[in-house]
């Protein structure tokens, strides 16, 4: 792709902290990652239920709203994940700046890639949430069916299979999806943003 020339930056009438104070909180990124079948989606719309609850502005991003729209030029080469995750985050960004959070769920299963993001973002704006659990598990839900078929050949670069997946180092939430159930996911996640103040 090529890069765009003669664009020049418009300040913005309206900023980002004023956005926040007319919302009444703050606003970050909580990006899910993990691997299919993990939970991510289930968990992050659960997440966001409980933040329109509490009258706190939210949206979710996963496939099916960036891969049948923004993404649907990209398939799943190694160079297409990293653009996917690029143009996810800037999008991501743009939530942000709006006042409001936004929430990922994308496998997104490269460090580097998810670093690009949070180095995008301020300090505190970037919340990585892993959603913690064994492939095996993953393989035995498989929701889509997409485990047989990457195990049968027919899905190729198919992460945890013929793909890695590389698990944070240092995320700021841990979430076994495994071992707890939606709800208490949620209770941890809504628990880590009341004690950062971020609501």
């Amino acid at each position: 792709m090529s890069n765009s020339t003669n664009v020049t930056w418009h300040k913005a009438s309206l900023t980002k902290e004023l956005r926040r104070k007319q919302n009444g909180h703050e606003s970050t990124v909580l990006w899910f990652t993990g691997l299919s079948g993990s939970g991510k989606s289930t968990i992050a719309n659960a997440v966001a239920k409980e933040l329109y609850n509490r009258n706190i502005r939210s949206y979710v991003l996963d496939g099916d709203n960036i891969r049948h729209g923004l993404n649907k030029d990209l398939g799943f080469s190694e160079e297409d994940r990293t653009e996917n995750i690029r143009r996810i985050g800037e999008v991501s960004k743009l939530f942000v700046d709006s006042g409001q959070f936004v929430l990922t769920a994308f496998i997104s299963p490269f460090r580097a890639d998810r670093q690009i993001v949070r180095d995008l973002l301020e300090e505190g704006e970037f919340i990585e949430v892993y959603i913690k659990c064994p492939i095996e598990e993953c393989e035995v839900r498989d929701p889509k069916g997409l485990y047989d078929k990457a195990r049968k050949g027919i899905i190729k670069d198919f992460t945890g299979i013929d793909s890695p997946y590389e698990e944070p180092e240092q995320p700021e939430i841990v979430l076994e999806s495994n071992q707890y159930s939606v709800e208490e996911c949620v209770e941890q996640v809504i628990n880590y943003l009341t004690t950062k103040r971020a609501i």
